[in-house]
């Protein structure tokens, strides 16, 4: 019984108790779940508030982002957040604007020549980065040929007429100098008739020579002056007063004009198989090849990057507070630094935005007026090869230098 009795009591180890295992509390251990939690929470917004070096190089390695894993990644989320509040930002005398670069008078699209129908591009006289002159060919296309033929014709024909007219006045100097010829002829004749009547009529007065030889004087007199009458009316006909003779010349010299006015109606539509620069400016892009069709958006495009211009959507309830010479500064990621300008022209008709930020929540029914900037030689000139560019335009209103 002894034994038994001392198997129940505590045992006892250098002076002190031992609480056997099993008689701990479960509840004394989830005491510290709490503090595990916070603490891990805590953690994680430190790490993603200040990202320590560590969580950079731990995100870099794995390529992973705050939030990716979710439909709007916070880097994202943070990025268009940004980028709306730069463009609403208006501090004390700027005016903030999205904005797109541009060659001045924008970029014109280069179409066919009316008329050209269903050609084909026979030729591209340029290529991107050419700087053209006004007038200059860009393109030929495959009706040349046959237009141009129709060009050599008419000018032929041209030639013919010439020449028609040419003899027509020719022969007409001839029969002219042919009826002055005449007309003194008769004279010289009717003259000597008058003499020979003058000298008859003396002799018959005085008996000495019959009367039928009178008459016959009489008659060769007679006919004399109906000649020199006959060819005077023939020489009046060649009077520049008189329409009569000049009808000819008049026919000839219709028939030439004719002529002239098919040559001009060629060459026009000789102009149907070339593409000629409308001005002076760079060619930016081609659309079309040699042997297609020209494309509904135009052969190629154009501008005149000798002057950049910036325009900048500035919203209705800003924009009266931009003046013609405000400066402005112009920033973009494509550009190693910002573009410096002043404002140029400010539009007249308030229109619905059109560049935006790409943010699906932006508000792309925002009321705006264009404002165009024009830069300065040195920006124009970093500038030329950005067309199109979406900017960020910063207006500093009321201080025009």
């Amino acid at each position: 019984m002894a034994d038994t009795q001392d198997d129940k009591l505590p045992l006892a180890h250098n002076g002190t108790n031992t609480v056997p295992p099993a008689q701990v509390k479960p509840w004394s251990r989830l005491r510290f779940i709490p503090l595990i939690v916070a603490s891990m929470f805590t953690g994680a917004v430190v790490g993603l508030y200040f990202q320590p070096p560590a969580l950079k190089a731990f995100f870099g390695v794995t390529g992973l982002e705050p939030g990716g894993g979710t439909n709007t990644p916070i880097a994202t989320a943070i990025q268009k957040v940004q980028s709306q509040q730069e463009v609403a930002v208006v501090s004390e005398g700027d005016i903030v604007a999205l904005g797109r670069i541009m060659p001045r008078g924008d970029v014109i699209s280069i179409a066919p020549p009316f008329g050209a129908g269903d050609a084909r591009i026979a030729s591209l006289n340029v290529k991107v980065g050419d700087k053209v002159q006004q007038g200059d060919t860009l393109a030929v296309l495959d009706n040349y040929a046959q237009l141009q033929s129709a060009v050599d014709a008419a000018r032929a024909t041209v030639a013919i007429r010439e020449a028609n007219l040419l003899q027509t006045q020719q022969s007409i100097d001839a029969s002219l100098a042919e009826a002055q010829a005449a007309v003194e002829r008769s004279q010289a004749t009717a003259i000597q008739a008058r003499s020979e009547l003058a000298r008859v009529t003396s002799l018959l007065e005085r008996g000495v020579t019959t009367r039928a030889d009178f008459d016959q004087t009489m008659a060769r007199a007679t006919e004399a002056e109906r000649d020199v009458e006959r060819n005077l009316a023939t020489l009046s006909r060649f009077d520049p007063s008189s329409g009569s003779v000049q009808a000819d010349i008049a026919v000839a010299e219709a028939n030439l004009a004719a002529a002239r006015v098919d040559v001009t109606r060629n060459e026009r539509n000789l102009s149907q198989s070339t593409v000629a620069a409308p001005a002076d400016g760079t060619i930016l892009k081609i659309n079309s090849q040699i042997g297609e069709r020209p494309a509904s958006d135009g052969i190629l495009e154009m501008g005149d990057t000798s002057q950049m211009v910036a325009e900048a959507e500035v919203y209705q309830t800003l924009i009266g507070r931009v003046s013609i010479g405000d400066p402005v500064t112009i920033s973009a990621d494509a550009l190693a630094q910002p573009l410096s300008g002043i404002v140029h022209a400010i539009g007249l008709e308030i229109g619905r935005q059109s560049i935006t930020t790409g943010d699906p929540a932006a508000n792309t029914d925002a009321r705006v007026v264009d404002v165009i900037i024009w830069l300065d030689p040195t920006s124009t000139a970093r500038a030329a090869r950005f067309t199109n560019l979406e900017t960020v335009v910063r207006i500093d209103a009321g201080k025009i230098p």
